[in-house]
């Protein structure tokens, strides 16, 4: 990861971390570096419902608006439906102000190209640069060439327009709970399932800028499963801050996440005939159990590194129309460009509608693997070198020999935190969490 970007944006504490005067000069370099060869460049922003949004998009759009760019704003939307609308307004770059997941004093900004991919690393690093090294200078646009602000107010309804272009069945007969997390689905979601003809319960749906997931949404859907057990319904769906992951909920109450949702979706791709190549991209998260319930229908499964930026980097490189990851961003190449929660369930319940069958037993295709996370405490320039320490190395060849084919152990140095990821997945929770734990350890004890 750069020195500003990290694998989502740019994010950080609002108003501390990322300022008026970072998110200005964002808009600026960003501007200029991806429209800098176009005459009067037209650039999309969104937001979702953090009050620190309003804050930041007046910033970014001074930065825009500096260099000769137009800003058009979108308002409170989707970060997927940035990415989307930038192709379908033909726009020369789309930006996203949000934290996803995170809490609401946290923001973020991230920039998607042209065709609403999100920027490689030579980009970005780019734009760092000219931010901070000032290698390059910027354009001082006077008179008429400096930018300007409009906004688009369709945004919303042309975004559920493709949503529903993307589903060949309607929605009548089902009873969904959904959780919008007080986010930028809350106006959308209710409006698309309810328009498709699913009877709809919406909850976490009035956002008042503070309330953004807060103790909703895909990161805590717990009193989404008990509502999904009181009404009845035939599945619930939970959305993150800005819609780009879903995590489902099956007519139990029983969580189903990223995994077990690519595991449907992927073989009734492959059903279909729409796979391409029968393959899903995961990445090294994803658990054992997807990986063997593909092999045994036929399909194989391919591993990034954590990010669905590198699973599509990957999809891209070798072809691959389907991919994701555990916590909820799954990628519909041939729909979209960027993870999108919204187009994933409408994915999700046409897999339900079509075979006609209960996602509690979509899901039971596959077996997951207990999977415990701990963190190692280590200094920060010293977490690396777990690779060239032989005790290390002894250990975990130890433990990877004592579960043979029934687990497995992944490290994972943080890019933000002095802590070495210790993951440990097997057959029996107890036996890993002790596993976990003593590895960890011993970790710390040799870098810490």
């Amino acid at each position: 990861m750069g020195r500003l970007f990290g694998t989502d944006g740019v994010r950080g504490l609002a108003n501390t971390d990322l300022t008026c005067k970072l998110a200005y000069e964002l808009g600026q370099a960003g501007a200029y570096v991806l429209t800098m060869a176009k005459h009067k460049p037209r650039i999309l922003i969104g937001q979702d419902t953090r009050l620190s949004g309003d804050m930041l998009q007046a910033a970014l759009m001074a930065g825009i608006c500096s260099v000769g760019a137009e800003a058009v704003v979108l308002g409170v939307i989707p970060t997927p439906a940035v990415a989307y609308l930038t192709r379908h307004y033909e726009a020369d770059a789309g930006v996203m102000i949000s934290a996803s997941h995170n809490t609401m004093e946290y923001n973020g900004i991230k920039y998607f190209d042209s065709i609403g991919h999100k920027l490689p690393d030579e980009l970005e690093e780019r734009i760092e640069s000219i931010i901070l090294d000032g290698t390059e200078s910027m354009p001082v646009p006077v008179g008429m060439e400096v930018g300007r602000r409009v906004r688009f107010r369709n945004a919303v309804r042309d975004y559920v327009s493709f949503l529903k272009k993307t589903i060949d069945i309607d929605l009548k007969g089902l009873k969904i709970v959904l959780d919008c997390a007080n986010g930028a689905s809350y106006e959308v979601a209710p409006m698309l399932f309810g328009a498709l003809g699913a009877e709809v319960i919406t909850t976490y749906h009035t956002p008042d800028g503070i309330n953004i997931n807060d103790n909703c949404g895909s990161t805590y859907p717990g009193k989404l499963q008990d509502l999904v057990r009181e009404s009845g319904a035939d599945v619930g769906l939970a959305f993150d801050g800005d819609a780009d992951r879903l995590i489902a909920v099956s007519e139990h109450g029983n969580l189903v996440d990223g995994d077990q949702i690519m595991l449907i979706c992927g073989l009734d791709l492959m059903k279909r005939g729409l796979l391409k190549d029968n393959t899903v991209v995961g990445t090294v998260m994803s658990n054992l159990g997807l990986e063997r319930a593909l092999n045994k229908a036929g399909c194989k499964l391919e591993k990034t590194k954590v990010g669905d930026r590198y699973v599509l980097e990957f999809m891209k490189e070798h072809g691959y129309n389907f991919g994701g990851e555990q916590s909820g961003h799954i990628i519909f190449l041939d729909y979209n460009t960027t993870g999108d929660g919204i187009l994933t369930a409408l994915q999700l319940l046409g897999v339900m509608k079509r075979n006609d069958k209960p996602l509690s037993e979509l899901a039971a295709g596959m077996r997951k693997y207990p999977q415990v996370l701990v963190n190692a405490k280590v200094s920060e320039q010293d977490k690396y070198r777990y690779l060239d320490d032989e005790m290390i190395q002894g250990e975990i060849e130890k433990i990877e020999s004592q579960f043979k084919d029934e687990g497995r152990v992944l490290i994972r140095p943080s890019g933000t935190e002095p802590v070495v990821r210790v993951m440990i997945e097997g057959a029996n929770q107890r036996v890993i969490e002790e596993v976990a734990v003593k590895l960890a350890k011993l970790i710390e004890q040799r870098l810490g």
